[in-house]
């Protein structure tokens, strides 16, 4: 019987840092009131803000080993950086581009090391440098274990086909896509200039959706096996998305809290009441609770532990459903003014419950839960 692996949950110096860093960033060029303007759309928050991370601080290479222009980092200091994102609701597309289309292509050094060029060697460079950003041509709401969209492709090398729902193509200069090929899907790049990306008025209007359609457009195969590739980069997204929910729900928390000692009803403030420290109490074990699940699916996804989807499952299934709550609770106690748009409180709810339905529902992983700790007769 083999001993199970034992990970290191501790923050290291360097996710200490880099969140202290991500954060100050944050807090002095991504105001509330500038994310609420994309609602009325004003995207114009996106690029310098992206530009920063990416640029300034070099987190689009995160993931990228250091021999292919990237930091060299891993899921631990990733994560740390989304969870920060999550506490301001940022609008970039860290998840989309420097996790899930990044760790799609991270393969492509295997099978395209013989090839003069090396395509996805080259664009892998590009998205570490911040030089491009790429998207996953798969719905926002595909599970790492569902099904995926597959476009047909012409002997010339012209795909066709129309994905609905795709986040983080409206700031992507590159689009992957899963193709047929003669010996399974495969991976192909394609210049998102030659698609047509069409907006969608979604519920969180800071990480859009779009319908993107190809008509006939020529692909670039990166990675002749590509599906593996892809469940990958999904799995690594579903498991670090649990990060950014514990921020978002961390911030709803912290946010209430200090709300609570402030405000006062009937001469006394209303963080006395007796009722509103028991929820509090609730609100803080919850994310606590999913903070430590959150840690667990990254430091498992870094570690390439043999658990790592059991952790993702576990961290997807319960982180998602506390932001939501946190989310709801924030403005609940917030009183009236939690129901208005000036406060910052809708803009994590909504980020809340689109992250819940994002990259496989709570039910979704719960079922795929009892089926990895062979419980099949649990349904989701």
């Amino acid at each position: 019987m083999n001993n199970p692996t034992t990970l290191d949950l501790l923050p290291t110096d360097v996710e200490t840092d880099l969140r202290s860093t991500v954060r100050s960033l944050l807090a002095e060029r991504c105001e509330p009131g500038a994310v609420t303007a994309m609602y009325d759309g004003d995207r114009s928050l996106v690029d310098p803000l992206w530009r920063a991370l990416a640029g300034e601080l070099g987190l689009a290479g995160l993931l990228v080993p250091e021999e292919r222009g990237g930091a060299g980092a891993s899921a631990r200091e990733a994560a740390a950086v989304l969870e920060e994102l999550g506490r301001a609701v940022a609008p970039v597309p860290f998840l989309t581009s420097a996790v899930i289309a990044t760790t799609a292509l991270l393969e492509t050094d295997v099978q395209s090391s013989s090839q003069s060029g090396q395509p996805g060697g080259d664009l892998l460079a590009a998205l570490a440098a911040g030089e491009r950003t790429a998207a996953l041509l798969v719905p926002f709401a595909a599970a790492p274990q569902g099904a995926l969209p597959v476009l047909p492709v012409t002997a010339e090398g012209h795909a066709s086909g129309r994905v609905t729902t795709v986040a983080g193509a409206l700031e992507a200069d590159t689009l992957l896509v899963l193709v047929e090929a003669e010996g399974g899907p495969a991976l192909a790049r394609v210049d998102a200039a030659a698609a047509t990306v069409e907006p969608v008025v979604s519920l969180d209007m800071s990480r859009q959706l779009a319908d993107v359609t190809l008509d006939g457009v020529p692909v670039e195969i990166v990675l002749p096996d590509g599906e593996p590739a892809v469940r990958r980069a999904l799995l690594a997204g579903a498991a670090l998305l649990a990060s950014e929910q514990v921020g978002v729900a961390r911030w709803c928390l912290e946010e209430t809290l200090a709300y609570l000692k402030v405000r006062t009803q009937f001469g006394r403030v209303v963080g006395g009441f007796q009722a509103l420290k028991h929820r509090l109490a609730d609100l803080f074990t919850d994310v606590e609770g999913a903070s430590a699940v959150a840690v667990n699916a990254a430091a498992a996804l870094a570690a390439d532990d043999p658990d790592v989807l059991v952790a993702t499952s576990v961290a997807q299934s319960h982180c998602s459903d506390v932001a939501v709550r946190a989310a709801e609770e924030a403005v609940q106690l917030h009183g009236g003014i939690g129901m208005t748009w000036e406060h910052p409180a809708h803009l994590y709810l909504k980020r809340a419950k689109t992250d819940q339905l994002a990259l496989g529902t709570p039910g979704a992983h719960r079922a795929r839960l009892a089926e990895l700790v062979d419980l099949p007769g649990v349904a989701g």
